[in-house]
């Protein structure tokens, strides 16, 4: 087992003048659990390809423990795939694809079936282990693919969106599985998927990209309370936070009849007369005085435990959201009619303030 540092790394693909991945460096711990998570086209699967060496290195340097592997090619790297499609050899049994690797390295058949069955054990695949994978569900394929990579015993696990061909609720149940083994394992993991509530659920800590640019690092807690600027704010989290563009006046945010109060090292920082406020859905709570928002609801979603109520502004109190509406979260079976015009007000503890012309936060 070994960390991972990537220093100023860069990729671009040929034809391209733009960076698929751009000075990006980033160090993961000994044992660690990292999730790349971002837009379809961020460059986290390019990450994790150059981390694997199916990629090239245009720029910078990679390391995996005290070796530098830039240039090394990925049968050097000790580096263990683990593709979204599975990659499973169709004509083999599930204890041949899992010990095929080991063959073709030369390994004792003896060790080889002392590692596939060790490995069957933890993935539950014991009574598998001579059915061939037309035979199997997704989800026990996904399990022979990770299993094919535990009995290499690689020092880094690298996977590639490896649940996107799962239903949601088998989803939910391998991404615990996958999260438990790799604890159990110990070994550094790079996981890469664009569904941050994967991202939030499993990491350690979590790196957010967008345009080839690292956004910010951090545990999921961290991200979803203190992120560094609109764009992270905005993509974790579900439903995304609120971003209302308001006008600046006598030191608050002006949001139709909503004042909040901005403090005065934000508003020192400030380069215009408007501020970009951040707002979770649940920070809202109802109110019926004046000094709130009001909002008509155009979509209310019932999920048992709680609702959200999704609104656009009303003709006499306008103001302006980056998705043109505001939610806010609702308590388990408040009563809401489409059509009824809500009035909320945000805890001003939780306020989060950004530049608008750069999306980076003012923090106080």
């Amino acid at each position: 087992m070994a960390g991972i540092r990537l220093d100023n790394v860069t990729h671009r693909y040929p034809g391209s003048d733009i960076a698929a991945v751009d000075a990006l460096s980033l160090t993961i711990d000994d044992g660690e659990f990292l999730v790349l998570v971002g837009p379809s086209g961020c460059g986290k699967s390019t990450t994790l390809r150059m981390l694997a060496g199916l990629e090239s290195v245009e720029g910078g340097a990679i390391h995996i423990g005290d070796t530098n592997v830039t240039h090394l090619p990925p049968t050097k790297r000790d580096v263990a795939m683990v593709f979204q499609s599975y990659a499973l050899y169709p004509n083999m049994t599930v204890e041949e694809n899992m010990e095929f690797a080991l063959r073709n390295a030369g390994v004792a058949k003896a060790e080889r079936k002392t590692k596939v069955a060790e490995a069957a054990r933890m993935l539950d695949l014991e009574a598998l282990l001579d059915r061939k994978p037309a035979r199997l569900s997704g989800g026990q394929r996904q399990r022979v693919a990770m299993g094919r990579a535990i009995v290499r015993h690689p020092k880094v696990f690298c996977m590639d969106e490896p649940l996107s061909n799962l239903d949601a609720k088998l989803r939910v149940s391998t991404r615990s599985q996958i999260a438990s083994l790799q604890r159990r394992l110990g070994v550094t993991t790079v996981y890469v998927t664009h569904d941050q509530v994967e991202a939030m659920t499993m990491g350690d800590r979590v790196a957010v990209l967008n345009g080839g640019k690292l956004q910010q690092v951090a545990s999921p807690r961290d991200l979803y309370d203190d992120p560094d600027n609109a764009f992270v704010a905005e993509f974790i989290g579900s439903p995304a936070m609120n971003l209302i563009t308001a006008s600046v006046e006598d030191g608050r945010a002006i949001i139709g009849g909503l004042r909040i109060r901005i403090p005065r090292t934000v508003q020192q920082k400030l380069e215009g007369n408007s501020v970009v406020v951040g707002i979770r859905p649940e920070a809202f709570d109802l109110a019926t005085e004046d000094d709130s928002v009001a909002m008509r609801v155009v979509l209310h979603e019932e999920l048992g435990s709680e609702g959200f109520a999704y609104g656009v502004a009303t003709n006499g109190d306008g103001w302006t959201s980056k998705s043109g509406q505001l939610v806010m979260r609702l308590e388990a079976r408040t009563p809401v009619r489409l059509g009824e015009v809500l009035r909320a007000r945000p805890n001003e503890r939780e306020v989060l303030f950004f530049e608008p012309s750069t999306g980076m936060r003012l923090r106080s």
